[in-house]
């Protein structure tokens, strides 16, 4: 299906700047990010069946749709959901190193902090571009979680 086919979609983006967006619409892209997180004390309107247009840097990428939203404690994340994440080398360490620091530069970290996690599934990739790309994000991914668990 074309790109237009799924402008009706809600869109959204995962990261906080354009280029962690392009790095983890790669990591959809290519199979290995099947999972996110977020604040669980926003609003959630998301459950499953729905689909979301993905966006990187002000382009769309993938399509995906929800398989299952949950609510969890920070603390209750576990190896499974971090390796679904596909961040990193996938490890719950890495997890946890993370996104402490995320939700540390967001201002609300703690470890009883609730979360909404997700689980997805790709159901078409809408940039060719970044699609070929998808090795050198993953192998990036890869070094940056060597550097941080070092």
């Amino acid at each position: 299906m074309s790109v237009n086919a799924y402008a009706s979609l809600p869109a959204t983006s995962f990261g906080s700047s354009p280029a962690m967006e392009t790095r983890l619409a790669a990591l959809i892209l290519a199979g290995r990010k099947r999972a996110t997180v977020w604040n669980g004390e926003l609003p959630n309107e998301t459950t499953p069946g729905m689909r979301w247009r993905v966006s990187a840097a002000g382009r769309d990428a993938a399509v995906i749709e929800t398989l299952s939203v949950e609510r969890r404690l920070f603390r209750d994340i576990d190896a499974a959901f971090a390796f679904d994440e596909g961040e990193g080398d996938r490890s719950l360490l890495f997890w946890q190193i993370v996104h402490e620091q995320f939700f540390r530069q967001e201002g609300s970290f703690a470890l009883d902090m609730p979360l909404w996690c997700e689980r997805f599934r790709l159901i078409a990739a809408l940039d060719p571009d970044l699609k070929r790309q998808c090795e050198d994000h993953v192998a990036a991914e890869e070094r940056e979680a060597k550097h941080i668990l070092s």
